[in-house]
């Protein structure tokens, strides 16, 4: 009785090993896909639009200001806001007035609506464009790093939203003694990183 136990056990150990393997941090596929079914479009990103069997339909457009996008047949539609397969659903209903089964991919060839601005005493400031959400500590490395003149203590933040802005104050050499590592923040497109 007992040997028949354990073997089960173990089957059932093996049966389950493949959707445990796919749960854990370590399957970074998994991860990337969930991320990109969540991506939520902005002005300025870069998408490729495919209609089956229709390659005068097939277009790269870059999503408006306004967060509108033109495709041939149809004309402004609002794509900022939406996630990828979202947007897929609107244009596939739209395109039922012109064809019977349309069938649409849409994918984020480029993600440009991330851009940060470090500016002050760093190696090389300017604009920072990602594809994804860059932290004070990243955000200071591309920039070069601190210039030997720069008052690392006093660095700030600044999150401008609507008429109002906030100021974070960053203290550097705290953050990287790993203190008050709240700090270390995840920067927000448009956030200004200051170092005097």
């Amino acid at each position: 009785m007992r040997p028949n136990t354990s073997i089960l056990l173990l089957l059932v150990a093996l049966a389950s090993a493949p959707s445990m393997l796919a749960q854990t941090p370590e399957n970074p596929t998994l991860e990337v896909s969930r991320a990109s079914d969540h991506y939520i479009i902005q002005p300025s990103d870069v998408l490729q639009i495919y209609v089956h069997n229709e390659p005068k339909l097939s277009v790269k457009v870059t999503v408006l200001p306004d967060g509108r996008i033109s495709v041939p047949l149809i004309q402004d539609m609002k794509a900022s806001g939406l996630n990828p397969a979202q947007l897929k659903v609107k244009l596939e209903a739209a395109l039922k007035e012109y064809m019977d089964v349309p069938n649409v991919t849409v994918t984020v060839e480029s993600i440009q609506s991330y851009k940060i601005y470090v500016t002050g005493r760093v190696l090389k400031g300017g604009v920072i464009v990602s594809e994804k959400q860059v932290t004070v500590l990243q955000a200071i490395s591309i920039a070069g790093g601190l210039a030997e003149i720069a008052s690392p203590a006093e660095i700030v933040v600044i999150r401008n939203s609507g008429e109002d802005s906030t100021l974070f104050r960053i203290n550097y050499p705290e953050l990287i003694k790993g203190k008050n590592f709240s700090q270390n923040m995840p920067l927000r497109s448009g956030d200004v990183l200051v170092v005097p």
